[in-house]
């Protein structure tokens, strides 16, 4: 998938895999495919094979080299702790910069990976977690907050719980409950320290409590949030999601949603766009008015819309949940210091006299 991460003793459709004897500044890390994290002061590899210096049909689609290049680095010194990241391209497209390899790729190297990983020895200290970057790349899916946008699969296979492995758990997780995942692995504290004055917090969880008991009691509830995908796709957007609601804030509301390039020339989009030209019918619960100019807010009952096609953001039957997703939500942004957290009617005024003690002021003029 998009990323594919090990950890040995993180997987993410980003293969990371660290040593399992502990985490040190000694730790090896290595790169293969798509990059997609900078600055290389902040996340320096000790060898990349990327789109950065290859072709990424062979780092990131040729599943063949890709295996070749793990087993070369799974050979080398087998002393130190490491890091290795495997960043497949397969959540893509492919007829956006290569058309003539058609509008989908369908293999996928990760059995050949794994079967790396358990040839060089690795496999009875190695967490693996596998994850991709984004959903579907369908209206409603990539760079959109709904379901099909921020649904994405996520295996988590421990050496010490062989008795989960195949096990199917119905929870909400997240990407941010990887690193409190690792941290847990390997029985590592989180470092205090500040940001702007404010103390850092992991605002995840670790999963590996699931994997000891699957029915473990926990209040399931996630937060996403989307600013742009492209220069041009400014479009800020927060969600708080339950197991049974959905909040959506659409911060730029009064401007239409944009759609990316390499959406707009797929042959589904281009379906949709001919469609609603010549006034054909698309087949879809939406038209393209709606999904380019949205509501500010908007909520959904997925007990019974599961597809989110139903803004009850007026019903009074939800006022009550619908307040308290708000402040839930509130106190999310607050707590990962939002710059976002007073829009779009509000200003965040956070230096000078109000540096220490940021505060919001209304820009309502009151039309």
């Amino acid at each position: 998938m998009e990323t594919f991460n090990f950890l040995q003793r993180e997987t993410n459709s980003k293969l990371n895999v660290f040593s399992s004897d502990k985490i040190s500044y000694q730790t090896t890390k290595r790169i293969i495919g798509k990059k997609h994290v900078g600055p290389e002061t902040v996340y320096p590899f000790d060898f990349e094979e990327t789109e950065e210096n290859n072709s990424i049909l062979q780092v990131g689609r040729n599943i063949t080299n890709i295996k070749l290049l793990v087993r070369k680095f799974l050979s080398q010194d087998k002393s130190s702790p490491f890091l290795l990241y495997i960043g497949f391209h397969d959540p893509h497209r492919c007829g956006h910069t290569h058309p003539q390899y058609g509008q989908f790729c369908e293999k996928f190297g990760i059995g050949l990976v794994l079967r790396e990983l358990e040839i060089a020895g690795y496999l009875d200290d190695t967490l693996i977690i596998y994850t991709s970057d984004n959903g579907i790349p369908f209206p409603n899916g990539r760079t959109n907050l709904y379901d099909s946008g921020i649904t994405e699969p996520f295996l988590l296979s421990s050496p010490l719980h062989r008795s989960t492995w195949s096990m199917e758990i119905q929870k909400l997780v997240s990407h941010v409950d990887i690193v409190p995942t690792v941290l847990d692995w390997f029985n590592i504290q989180y470092p205090e320290y500040k940001l702007l004055h404010n103390p850092v917090i992991l605002t995840g969880k670790s999963l590996l409590p699931l994997l000891c008991n699957k029915d473990r009691e926990a209040e399931e509830v996630i937060f996403t949030s989307h600013n742009l995908h492209e220069v041009t796709m400014y479009y800020p957007m927060r969600s708080i999601r339950t197991k049974h609601f959905k909040l959506l804030h659409n911060l730029n509301y009064l401007m239409p949603f944009q759609i990316d390039q390499d959406f707009f020339i797929s042959n589904t989009f281009q379906d949709l766009l001919n469609r609603t030209r010549e006034g054909i019918s698309t087949h879809w619960y939406k038209n393209l008015k709606q999904y380019y100019y949205r509501s500010q807010w908007e909520f959904f009952d997925l007990s019974t819309d599961p597809q989110e096609r139903i803004n009850q953001i007026k019903n009074e039957k939800y006022t009550g949940i619908i307040k308290y997703l708000k402040e839930q939500l509130h106190q999310w942004q607050n707590i990962t210091s939002d710059a976002w957290i007073c829009q779009p009617q509000g200003i965040l005024e956070n230096k000078g006299y109000y540096k220490l003690s940021p505060h919001c002021f209304s820009a309502d003029y009151g039309v």
